[in-house]
């Protein structure tokens, strides 16, 4: 049991590492947002749950499989995932790059289809933990080409 908790944890705490970039906030209210946006609150918490079902997700594969036995393809659609993830906030807030935080998500997107494809194959029951992030990850695609088109097509 202690094993399958450290499993976890440590399946979840690099997902964090992007929450440790600095917001800049009037950079963020400076900017021009569709109707659909949702209020600033809503991203930490909605990132946290999405990063705890991510972990679970991968965590429930090691636990079946153990870490070293998972495919080679799983592993690198993973990693491609984990990056584009983690590159939003750099590329959007440390940059100040609407464009580029769009490519961020629009990778993220389609890498978490990946992913999920990539998990369906290894345990399927592992693809509903997935479901809520791809379908976030849409969202949050189509938010950053909004929000990019209306503050530089303006």
């Amino acid at each position: 049991m202690i094993s399958k908790i450290f499993i976890f944890i440590v399946c979840f705490l690099p997902w964090l590492v992007s929450s440790l970039v600095p917001i800049d906030f009037a950079y963020y209210d400076s900017l021009v947002f569709p109707f659909f946006a949702p209020p600033k609150f809503f991203y930490p918490i909605i990132w946290v749950i999405l990063y705890l079902l991510i972990a679970w997700s991968i965590s429930s594969i090691f636990w079946t499989y153990g870490i070293r036995k998972v495919s080679k393809s799983y592993w690198i659609v993973l990693l491609i995932n984990y990056l584009f993830n983690q590159s939003f906030m750099v590329t959007f807030f440390a940059f100040q790059s609407p464009f580029w935080g769009f490519i961020s998500c629009l990778g993220t997107f389609v890498s978490s289809l990946f992913l999920y494809h990539e998990t369906f194959q290894l345990q399927e029951k592992s693809t509903k933990f997935l479901d809520p992030y791809v379908l976030f990850s849409l969202f949050a695609t189509i938010l950053s080409i909004t929000i990019y088109m209306m503050n530089t097509l303006t």
